[in-house]
């Protein structure tokens, strides 16, 4: 099995690496430092199974699987997080994920965890988890819909306007990243305030931060 690695921390990824290769016939394929790395290295080396960080720089790990599963939603993918709370397993699910593994509990986890997404399964890390898993999957087979699961009106383009700007970037480093003109990432600016109804880029910064697109 090939494996897809993407955490800002060499270190974590050092860690990851070891428990993963001891598994006979597991091998990690690359290594990201950041969520944009992440997406052109998962469509480059086609790995089985990919885990991203939840928190890292450039695109976060939820941005990262929504772009990663366009293009190959085949792959199965796990996130990697410090937080296990409703909102994250919620937002987990919405963006195509797998499952959760807790940073916490890696050691105990991590095998069990890819040897179960590998093979279609799902995989959270405490009962809390899979109960609220639970009830989210029978709202959406009832075809109910929860303010908390649509929370973002925003497209896809402009959360990574949203991290990148929420991250310090001046509109012309947020154009240079994405590969568009300072005109259209202007735009994307100015539609995203508009939306959220904020005025300022402070209010956009505590919008990435209360939900989860860069942490504080």
């Amino acid at each position: 099995m090939r494996i897809l690695l993407a955490d800002d921390h060499e270190l974590t990824r050092s860690g990851l690496r070891y428990l993963l290769e001891k598994h006979e016939d597991w091998s990690v394929c690359g290594e990201a430092s950041n969520g944009r790395m992440a997406v052109q290295m998962a469509e480059r080396l086609r790995p089985d199974v990919a885990i991203l960080d939840m928190s890292m720089p450039e695109l976060n790990g939820l941005e990262a699987t929504r772009l990663i599963l366009k293009k190959q939603p085949q792959l199965k993918i796990l996130i990697f997080t410090m937080h296990e709370t409703e909102r994250v397993i919620v937002d987990v699910m919405e963006a195509g994920a797998r499952g959760v593994v807790l940073k916490s509990d890696v050691g105990e986890n991590i095998v069990a965890a890819v040897e179960s997404v590998s093979k279609g399964r799902r995989f959270f890390t405490s009962r809390v988890a899979e109960t609220v898993v639970e009830a989210y999957l029978s709202k959406r087979s009832d075809g109910e819909k929860d303010g908390a699961l649509n929370q973002f009106i925003l497209t896809t383009r402009e959360r990574e306007v949203v991290q990148l700007l929420a991250e310090g970037r001046s509109n012309k480093e947020v154009a240079d990243r994405l590969g568009i003109s300072a005109r259209t990432a202007e735009g994307h600016r100015s539609e995203i305030m508009r939306k959220l109804k904020l005025s300022s880029l402070a209010d956009l910064v505590r919008f990435a931060i209360r939900n989860g697109i860069v942490q504080a």
